[in-house]
């Protein structure tokens, strides 16, 4: 029997829930004998949608779990958490993370996810399996929530300090009713990064979905590169091509050449670093910068975005927040989705996850590398060119300068080129501090992520190559840069033996 209450879209509310239950044999020690699954569809919108689902275990306890069942209708997941997830069609498939793996009898794990979808209809699915094994059984519908239909959001967001009023933006989705709820099956953990890592919060991220949405971003994702091993860990460089935000307060576009540089460690833990140009509707220019972590089997990077805008411009406001946030890179829609909460207030609470980094292996840097000792012998010279110029102004650390990077040759002991993608992100006050981030593509194929930083005089670049590579020995961090000199479209630079 199956019964699916469902109020209409123009009285503001879509609630839609399914609950399956049934029994089975159990095929292996990870196989449930039974289970349970409830799924609410929580909100709707043109185009897309949310819902939230908890898996019962009825049969034998199970050290892990994965949940799989087919969408009849199209729709696609853009965004999950508290899961791992992989779509192939119309086949889904969201595995445990590391702190929610294990369900004993009669117990749940819950996760939440937004969707797409372009049919005339949205129902919701039926052939649900645990570890395999059908979740058989009636269809009864939950009872449906009241209030308006809200944007995408795995909870309502929920005020947490005083702003001013927004603005609405005419092609952002009403915003859901500001109530505290808590996700189906307990509270979302906050995450306590290792402390070579610790994306300035030390004692945690919180939970995003607990502060105030302040934007959702789709940024175009171009060719993804795999430098492979290197001394950290395993290395993606993600290219941004573009892409749009919205927000209740802002909207605009992301300019292309932004980096997503993604670090899996040895432990399956994954850092991340990603920096992005935003151009605000009103033509502002915002320097923004995101450190993220998420643990082993987690495809969902709990983000701290970090903003620079114009001190003189009226997203000023942006300097000053606390913010948290996810990043997903969803392939079955080529973008990286960017959500950004305001968490000031928001205090870390149980549970608590925390991720420890391998031992033995060297740490990657936030800051930049620190380095003395006169120039030896010339390893290889860059020539660069270079874009116009993006001033972001004076803002909270100073006058923010990005000068895009758009290509360029290598020769000497790295002989190549330079693939268009990342800047130097100039900081100008009482020094001058370069940071210029970029990509190089050997002749024979190999990729080195470079980062040349520092005051004039004083440049120490990092390199980051495949550590069983020809070139793993620029991953030693002993050597010195060059200023920038003249050159023909862009600036010339120098690496060179220290010593």
């Amino acid at each position: 029997m199956r019964t699916v209450h469902c109020r209409p879209l123009l009285a503001g509310v879509i609630a839609v829930a399914v609950i399956v239950g049934g029994g089975g044999v159990a095929t292996s020690a990870y196989a449930a004998t039974g289970c349970r699954v409830t799924y609410t569809i929580s909100s709707q919108w043109p185009g897309g949608f949310g819902a939230n689902v908890a898996v019962t275990n009825l049969g034998d306890p199970i050290s892990s779990w994965r949940l799989t069942w087919s969408f009849t209708a199209g729709q696609q997941v853009t965004q999950l958490w508290n899961g791992s997830v992989s779509q192939a069609g119309a086949q889904v498939t969201v595995a445990n993370t590391t702190w929610n793996g294990t369900l004993a009898t009669g117990t749940s794990a819950s996760f939440g996810f937004n969707g797409s979808w372009n049919s005339a209809t949205n129902p919701v699915p039926t052939d649900f399996a645990l570890n395999g094994t059908p979740c058989t059984g009636s269809i009864t519908p939950s009872s449906s929530p009241s209030g308006p239909t809200g944007t995408p959001s795995a909870t309502p967001s929920v005020p947490s300090s005083p702003t001013p009023p927004p603005t609405a933006s005419p092609t952002t989705p009403p915003t859901a009713s500001p109530t505290p709820t808590t996700p189906p099956g307990g509270t979302e953990p906050t995450i306590m990064p290792d402390p070579s890592w610790t994306c300035g919060t030390p004692a945690g991220i919180v939970p995003p979905t607990r502060g105030r949405l302040v934007l959702r971003a789709a940024a175009q994702l171009g060719t993804i590169h795999d430098v492979g091993i290197t001394q950290y860990g395993r290395r993606r460089i993600l290219d941004v091509k573009g892409g749009t935000f919205t927000g209740e307060r802002l909207g605009g576009t992301l300019l292309p050449g932004g980096l997503d540089l993604e670090l899996t460690l040895s432990n399956g833990t994954t850092e991340l670093e990603e920096i992005n140009v935003l151009r605000t509707n009103d033509g502002t220019l915002i320097y923004f910068r995101s450190c993220g972590v998420a643990p082993s089997g987690d495809s969902t990077v709990r983000i701290v975005p970090d903003f620079e805008a114009p001190n003189s411009s009226p997203h000023a406001w942006l300097n000053t927040g606390t913010f948290a946030g996810t990043r997903v890179v969803n392939t079955a829609t080529n973008t990286i989705e960017l959500t950004v909460y305001d968490v000031s207030g928001v205090s870390p609470a149980e549970p608590l996850i925390q991720l420890t980094d391998p031992a033995g292996q060297p740490n990657q840097l936030w800051n930049c590398a620190a380095g003395s000792g006169t120039r030896g012998a010339t390893v290889f010279t860059e020539s660069v060119t270079l874009g116009s110029s993006l001033a972001v102004g004076a803002s909270k650390r100073g006058t923010r300068n990005i000068i895009p990077i758009t290509g360029g040759t290598t020769s000497g002991r790295v002989t190549g080129s330079i693939l268009a993608g990342g800047a130097d992100y100039q900081l100008i006050g009482s020094t001058t501090t370069l940071d210029a981030r970029y990509t190089l593509l050997t002749n024979d194929r190999e990729l080195i992520l470079v980062r040349n930083c520092g005051p004039f005089g004083r440049l120490v670049p990092t390199f980051e190559a495949r550590a069983a590579g020809p070139y793993a020995f620029l991953n030693a961090n002993t050597w010195l840069s060059s200023d920038p000199g003249p050159a023909s479209g862009g600036v010339s630079i120098t690496f060179y033996e220290r010593r």
